[in-house]
Parts: structure tokens; C-alpha cells; sequence
């Protein structure tokens, strides 16, 4: 009998031994270094960095006339990007942190919504044909924009510093891969916006050539008008800012790796908005006037350092593929060919698949939903339902965290200001073909201020299409395979 009651009172100590393991819930985490995040914060603030930054500028080699290298051998360019930060010193506009913080979330939000509106007007097809009584506006007027800016306080977080016209000048241009004309400001000006570089001057080019209303670059505008037989140019961002002018081709250089002759540009006379600082804009989208098809290039990739980092990284054309990336196809859609779709099938939070319905990461038939990456967008957004699944992962493994109150569109802010450092739960993307990208803490936990409030970097859209945004692309090497049609991953070849 005694042996009896040993054995049951064994049985209930195992019992409640292995019952108390699976009480204990584990999961993946990672280590987010709060102190270094703040003192960033503050470096962007001291006079003297920009100051030795602004010297860095200066001394950077300046591009040298290369002989143009023919559209058809593919061959490899790079040239450096840098951080909106290091070339527009934030204490010029901004007295704090949190102050830049809000002025960037603003942009970012007149950005999403431009995108948003760029894949509804797709969807329901209006197309160029519908845009006559604009086209027409535009010519009548000649080049006296039809539209008007509520701000000027600079657009875009990431520069490439190319080389325009023979002989080559350098202009600092925002990268953007949710659009696809380039252009710049030109003399003479009409209206142009403040930037870092002279404006650049067509009459010191040797090859600057205006194009013609029947050549195929200007029949491929969205907006476009004849003006004494040349072609002129029209680009909306929807928040306001616009570019206006003659539509031409140019050689343009790329460091010292070499040049492209005749790639078709705006020459912007007209010009105001968001842009200040940039000379312009690159258009890196799928369609047939961005500089990647223009130049055949059979792939792109890029870097993206962190926004508040005064360090550089590159833009890189035909460069050979990074070794072991995360990848993800390339999802062509009909109705719009600018942006690039990605197949992501869900997220992951601390370990564990959270519960995200698939469809509503779909691309259906009409166009409408799907996943881009794009490198303008800060913010990564998604669906609500999407979003709230995600989000509410995400806190409930953070309960023994200091909450923070909502700050702009973030509503999941927390107070590490007592902290050098904290764990705090995993966060994967994964996409179709299997595989899963990490993000480290950094990419999806922010800092709004120079006190500790750090947010949760995801936001909610109405809209069924999400961003992948550069916040979570940040010190990620992002491979655009267009020939094979797929997007590399790789966090270490930045």
C-alpha cells in the first residue's frame, strides 16, 4: 500500500512538474540597444558632426567624363546613397527629435497616400487618354503648373549622387522605386525650390537634346504636351509637389564606373514641393521610362543605411547577386507596372506564425491588394485586420513593458527612458517559396524622441495594398532581380 502511495505521489509531482514547463512560455528574442538609439538622436542635433560631415562632402571625388558605354552590354554601375540627414542637417528646420519625427511621418503619410491613389486610378483604368483636358491646361498654359504646394520642408530620405550632361556635373537625387521618370531642375527657372547643388545649366551640356512630341519616350509619359514640336512633361506626386518642363535626353554618369548616353529626363523649369535639398529625383519602378529600363539594366540593389546615420552606402546596377539572401518572387501586376510586388504570405512574432488570413496579402485579378517594396515609403502599412493581428502579437508578449501614449499614426509606443537596453520579442516577414526575413530590433522599433519613447514601426492603411517601407529595409542589402523576376534579402552585404 505504501509503495502504492509513493508511486501516485511521484505521478502527481511529474505531473505538475511537466505541467508547470508548459506554463512558461518561451520565445524568440532580440536585444534592442535603446542608449545608442538615443544618442543617434542627439548626434543629429551637434553642429560640430554636420560640420565634419559637410567637410566629408566637400573632399568626395567628383565624377569624371566617361566614354559612354553602349544600353546593350549591361554593364555594372554603382554610386553612393546617403541619408537625407547628412546632406539636410536637421537643426536647420527642427529644434528636436521629436520635432523631425513628426515633420517626417507627415511626409510619409502624403507619400502613401500618392501611392495609394497611383494604384486606385489603375485599377479603375484611367488611363493617359483621360488626362487630355490637363494635357491641354499645360500646353495653353506653358509650364505654368496647375497645381500648388501646401509645404516645403523636403522630401525623400535616401540620395544617389549622379552625374548629368557632358561634361558631367554631380547632383544629389532622391532614389525612389514607386515612380519611374527622372528629372531635375534646369535653367532657366520658373519656380525652383532650394537644393544643395547649382541648378543645373542645359546650355553647359554638349549632349542635352530635347525630345519630340512623336518620339516613343514622349508617348510613354502619363502626362505629357507639345510645345513648338518638343515634348513637355508633367509629374504630380498627389501631395502637392510637381515638376514641370521640357523632356530631353542626357548622358548620365555614375561615379567613375561609367556613363549612358541619352537617357530621357525632365528638365524641370517648374518646380515645388517636397523636394527640397535634392536636385530631383531617380525613377528606379518597372516601367519603361524608369532609369532602370532605360539602361537595360538586368538587376538593381541597393542599401539603406539607417535614416539617422551619417554614413553612406550604394546604389548599384548589374552587380552579381548577394550570397544566401532571403528571397521572394517578383509578382508582376497587369494594371500598373511601376510598383514592385512581392509575395508575402504572413508575419511571425517572438517565434510563433501569427494568425494573418493569406488573402490579405493577395494580388487578385483587377489589380487591387498586393505587396510593395518600396524605398520612399518610410513606414511599412498594412491592411487593419493585418495590422491589429500583428500588432497585437507584438504586445502581448511586451506586458512587462512601460506603455507609452500614441504618437502621430504610431499607436504602440513604449518608455525605455530608465533602460540602456531591452529584450523585446522577434519580428519575421515571410514570403511565398518558404523562406523568412528577421528583422533586427532596430527596423521595427523606433525612437520618436531624444527621452526613450520608442514605437512599434507598423501602421494601419484602409486601402487592401500594402508597403514594405525602409524602415524595415534598413541595413539591408535589397537585390531587384528584374530578368529572373525576384527580390533579394541579405543583412550582410550593406
Amino acid at each position: 500500500m505504501a509503495e502504492t502511495q509513493h508511486s501516485i505521489l511521484y505521478s502527481f509531482i511529474f505531473t505538475l512538474l511537466l505541467t508547470s514547463c508548459f506554463c512558461t512560455t518561451t520565445f524568440g528574442t532580440n536585444t534592442l540597444d535603446v542608449s545608442g538609439s538615443i544618442e543617434t538622436t542627439l548626434n543629429l542635433f551637434s553642429l560640430q558632426t554636420h560640420q565634419q560631415v559637410e567637410v566629408e562632402l566637400h573632399n568626395e571625388v567628383t565624377v569624371k567624363a566617361n566614354s559612354p558605354l553602349s544600353t546593350s552590354s549591361s554593364p555594372s554601375f554603382s554610386v553612393q546613397i546617403r541619408p537625407r540627414v547628412s546632406i539636410h542637417a536637421p537643426h536647420r528646420f527642427h529644434k528636436d527629435y521629436k520635432s523631425l519625427t513628426h515633420s517626417r511621418l507627415a511626409r510619409d503619410s502624403a507619400r502613401v497616400n500618392w501611392l495609394l491613389a497611383a494604384s486606385e486610378l489603375a485599377i479603375r483604368g484611367i488611363t493617359k487618354s483621360d488626362l487630355k483636358p490637363v494635357e491641354a491646361e499645360l500646353a495653353a498654359e506653358e509650364l505654368q503648373a496647375p497645381i500648388t504646394s501646401g509645404t516645403s520642408q523636403g522630401s525623400g530620405e535616401y540620395f544617389s549622387r549622379i552625374g548629368v550632361g557632358t561634361p558631367p556635373k554631380e547632383f544629389y537625387m532622391v532614389i525612389d522605386t514607386g515612380s519611374d521618370v527622372s528629372w531635375l531642375q534646369c535653367q532657366p527657372c520658373a519656380e525652383c525650390y532650394q537644393q544643395t547643388d547649382p541648378i543645373f545649366d542645359p546650355s553647359s551640356s554638349s549632349t542635352f537634346s530635347p525630345l519630340t512630341c512623336a518620339t516613343p519616350q514622349c508617348g510613354a509619359l502619363e502626362v505629357s504636351a507639345c510645345r513648338d514640336g518638343t515634348c513637355l512633361y508633367q509629374v504630380s506626386y498627389g501631395d502637392g509637389s510637381y515638376t514641370v518642363g521640357d523632356f530631353v535626353t542626357e548622358t548620365v554618369s555614375f561615379d567613375s564606373s561609367g556613363s549612358v548616353p541619352k537617357v530621357a529626363l525632365g528638365c524641370g523649369h517648374d518646380n515645388e514641393g517636397l523636394f527640397v535639398g535634392a536636385a530631383g529625383l531617380l525613377g528606379l519602378g518597372g516601367g519603361p521610362l524608369s532609369l532602370p529600363s532605360q539602361i537595360k539594366a538586368t538587376s538593381f540593389s541597393y542599401c539603406l543605411v539607417d535614416r539617422d546615420s551619417l554614413k553612406s552606402s550604394t546604389l548599384e546596377f548589374n552587380s552579381a547577386r548577394p550570397s544566401d539572401p532571403v528571397t521572394a518572387p517578383i509578382l508582376k501586376n497587369k494594371k500598373l507596372n511601376t510598383f514592385y510586388y512581392v509575395g508575402l504570405t504572413g508575419f511571425s512574432v517572438g517565434g510563433q506564425p501569427v494568425s494573418i488570413p493569406p488573402m490579405l496579402f493577395s494580388l487578385d485579378d483587377s489589380g487591387a491588394g498586393g505587396v510593395i517594396v518600396d524605398s520612399g515609403t518610410a513606414i511599412t502599412r498594412l491592411p487593419t485586420q493585418a495590422y491589429e493581428s500583428l500588432r497585437d502579437a507584438f504586445t502581448r508578449l511586451t506586458q512587462n513593458l512601460k506603455s507609452a501614449g500614441g504618437v502621430a499614426l504610431f499607436d504602440t509606443c513604449y518608455d525605455f527612458s530608465s533602460m540602456t537596453s531591452v529584450k523585446v520579442p522577434t519580428v519575421a516577414m515571410h514570403f511565398a517559396g518558404g523562406q523568412t526575413l528577421d528583422l533586427p530590433a532596430r527596423n521595427y522599433l523606433i525612437p520618436v524622441d531624444s527621452s526613450g519613447t520608442f514605437c512599434f514601426a507598423f501602421a494601419q492603411t484602409t486601402s487592401s495594398m500594402s508597403i514594405i517601407g525602409n524602415v524595415q529595409q534598413q541595413g539591408t542589402r535589397v537585390h531587384f532581380d528584374i530578368a529572373k523576376a525576384q527580390v533579394a534579402f541579405s543583412q550582410h552585404n550593406c
